[in-house]
């Protein structure tokens, strides 16, 4: 054989990083971007649709949890379709969800239509998740793997840095309860230009040969990397979804769902009630409520920036210092700025004197959250299983989170209620801390691993994954 001639595999894990590369990058990154605007825009709007359609607390919450609930059948459901019809069919199918049920959002008639229309939106969201994932840890080589799926899921503070810039800007020309209408709409519109421009991108290789279409994906993996590559031999690996469950994977399987459901009842909880948040504990008393949510929104913002920093800090050491390290780093930063937060909470009248405080227990939470979990539980599930089950695995676990996410938006204002904003926050603290304990028991690293060193079966894996490496 040739010289020249490389393996499938090795081929695309020692690839140099090339325009399809970044393309897909970006692409991908842009679907996490519109569920990072999604999430604080709804922050923003929250306090107007409460004014005008008169909703209660119970009926906030539920608006609010409507799109994680939806996001967390689209990703259990359309994950599964993945692996099954492919990542390039469910990559422009999900983004369909997502502009058909923005603009009908915007139209809502009453609050039950916006709780319907929301969650129809999420499925679209909640797909995206292990689709774009599992697309960018197939392509990308791994030697920066984990930097390149880092920085994509980054955009989702970049989208919540821009949702809250144009909840400002509205609230500012436009400081009217029917504003919320127009901060709902704006997400169409970068949603269709994705769309259109991921019509253009190649079908995954590793999908292709785990499906028995050994030439394509060769033709494949030659187009992305630029590299002649040897014939291969496959034999379709035959898994089902329950293999999930089984001795093999379960353990797995519990690894990366039980801490990324328990980081997203903190992450879309606070996320999504920080403006609402720091009305009460920073801006009691600042006039009406839309100048308290004008100031609040401005105070979210300049915490957003700790969003992006907690980013920027997992792209630079996620290869350094690894995945399960920064996880649980970031789930003990995030128990600690929620126990500040919640004994700041507990005293009458505290906001005048704490102010300080509690500004930085937030930051600390951001830059906490995004330098560890909210990117890692991310990474995690496109490393620990195989080709044929790698977004279902992802989905299942995007799924997990998503229900950490609604129970999260719906319990806060519930238990605020009941039993006050110290206990609401505490509440986020206990389970930062159990997400930690999950971790250090079960958490396995895979930075500097093939996926199939990672996944188990093997750098060559002609018995397990049925692929020949020449």
């Amino acid at each position: 054989m040739p010289s020249e001639l490389r393996g499938f595999q090795t081929a695309l894990d020692d690839a140099k990083l090339r325009r399809v590369h970044w393309k897909i990058w970006f692409l991908s990154a842009m679907g996490v971007f519109l569920d990072g605007f999604d999430l604080f825009i709804i922050g923003v709007s929250l306090p107007l649709i409460a004014h005008q359609m008169d909703v209660t607390k119970t009926g906030i919450g539920l608006i609010g949890a409507a799109a994680p609930l939806g996001a967390m059948v689209g990703a259990f459901s359309l994950g599964r379709f993945t692996d099954k019809l492919g990542r390039k069919a469910m990559y422009l199918f999900d983004l369909l969800f997502f502009i058909v049920f923005a603009g009908l959002s915007a139209l809502a008639w009453n609050w039950l239509s916006l709780l319907i229309f929301r969650l129809l939106l999420g499925i679209g969201i909640g797909a995206d998740y292990p689709i774009s994932s599992t697309y960018v840890s197939e392509l990308m080589p791994k030697r920066i793997r984990g930097r390149m799926l880092s920085g994509a899921f980054s955009f989702q503070a970049l989208g919540a840095l821009f949702g809250a810039i144009v909840g400002l800007g509205i609230l500012s020309f436009d400081p009217v309860p029917s504003a919320w209408r127009i901060m709902l709409a704006i997400g169409v519109i970068p949603a269709i230009l994705v769309m259109i421009l991921r019509t253009s991108v190649p079908e995954s290789p590793r999908w292709t040969m785990e499906h028995g279409d050994a030439e394509t994906a060769r033709a494949l993996a030659e187009k992305i990397t630029g590299e002649k590559i040897a014939p291969q031999n496959t034999v379709p690996r035959k898994m089902l979804y329950h293999d999930l469950f089984r001795n093999t994977y379960l353990a797995r399987t519990i690894f990366v769902t039980v801490p990324w459901l328990l980081m997203d009842i903190g992450l879309y909880g606070i996320g999504i009630f920080t403006p609402t948040i720091l009305s009460v504990m920073a801006f009691a008393g600042h006039g009406s409520f839309i100048h308290k949510d004008i100031l609040s929104t401005q105070g979210a913002i300049f915490l957003d920036v700790f969003l992006v920093i907690g980013f920027a800090l997992n792209i630079a050491l996620i290869e350094k210092i690894g995945r399960i390290r920064l996880q649980l780093i970031g789930f003990a930063g995030m128990g600690v700025a929620m126990t500040m937060l919640a004994l700041a909470g507990i005293p009458k009248g505290a906001a005048g004197i704490l102010t300080i405080v509690i500004f930085f227990g937030f930051a600390l939470f951001n830059l906490s959250v995004n330098a560890g979990p909210n990117a890692t539980t991310w990474i995690l599930p496109t490393e620990v299983f195989p080709t044929s089950l790698r977004a279902s695995g992802h989905g299942l676990a995007s799924a997990s989170g998503k229900f950490g996410a609604a129970l999260g938006i719906f319990l806060l204002p519930v238990v605020e209620q009941l039993w006050g904003l110290g206990a609401t926050l505490a509440m986020v603290a206990i389970a930062s801390f159990l997400g930690l304990i999950v971790t250090w028991i079960l958490g396995r690293e895979t930075a500097g691993k093939s996926l199939e060193e990672s996944d188990g079966s093997g750098k060559n894996s002609s018995s397990s994954s049925g692929q020949v490496t020449a």
